[in-house]
């Protein structure tokens, strides 16, 4: 109410004769609008330190196999493919999503991620899963079966029991399971980030949303290198600089 009174009477000085009053409420017009963008850029600056965090927490709680970071790179290129391929064929862009992209992270988690005590972060896997604030292992688990089942639903129920048009041919059919993956994916980042809303606050939730939609770019610069460390014999990283963090 203050600021725009302010502007008000400065927009009548600029229509009158400049007084020394005027002077007065351009001074605070000026200190008002430094310090909204003080403001504002703190905001931006402590949401990018807190998108920090997350990655970093990401990275060396939850990445030390170099099969798992190898399969993350496959992921991250094949995502990074079906972000293009979004703009002119959703559904293409979710087949390569769910189908290339998204197996093959999960793969490396489920399969290839150590599930013992973790000596460089000094944790248990139980520990880490608690902590975890996107999906961990439990609710991937139910993510994965719901995106299973989305093609044996359409493939019993090609209406989805009255709910769409029926698919006619093998094309029609994986372009209704590509609509319905891309949904899913849609369905559970919105979930997950209003979840999280109520469990911590709106910068978390709107901090992992962030995080999850940027990690293909992340992770070609984080684990573009794995490979090589697996043709070298080298299974597991050693985190020197998570070491070094503690």
């Amino acid at each position: 109410m203050v600021a725009g009174s302010r502007n008000s009477s400065m927009t009548a000085c600029a229509a009158a004769k400049p007084t020394p009053r005027c002077h007065v409420d351009f001074i605070a017009g000026l200190h008002d609008a430094v310090t909204l963008t003080r403001t504002k850029g703190a905001d931006v600056k402590e949401f990018l330190q807190a998108l920090r965090q997350q990655r970093w927490d990401d990275h060396r709680y939850y990445h030390h196999s170099r099969i798992n970071q190898s399969l993350h790179l496959v992921s991250a290129l094949s995502f990074l493919a079906a972000y293009a391929v979004l703009f002119f064929d959703p559904a293409t862009a979710a087949l390569l999503a769910w189908g290339v992209s998204m197996t093959t992270r999960q793969a490396g988690h489920f399969f290839f991620e150590p599930k013992g005590y973790d000596h460089v972060n000094r944790a248990t896997h139980e520990h880490k899963e608690e902590i975890k604030v996107g999906y961990n292992l439990r609710r991937k688990v139910v993510l994965m079966t719901v995106w299973a089942l989305a093609p044996v639903a359409l493939w019993l129920s090609p209406s989805m029991f009255g709910l769409i048009a029926p698919a006619v041919g093998v094309q029609g059919y994986l372009h209704d399971v590509g609509i319905a993956w891309l949904a899913l994916g849609i369905g559970g980042l919105l979930f997950r980030t209003v979840h999280l809303f109520f469990l911590y606050d709106v910068k978390t939730g709107l901090v992992w949303a962030t995080k999850i939609l940027t990690d293909p770019f992340h992770d070609v610069m984080l684990y573009w290198r794995a490979p090589l460390h697996l043709l070298r014999g080298e299974l597991i990283d050693p985190m020197h600089h998570a070491r070094r963090s503690h």
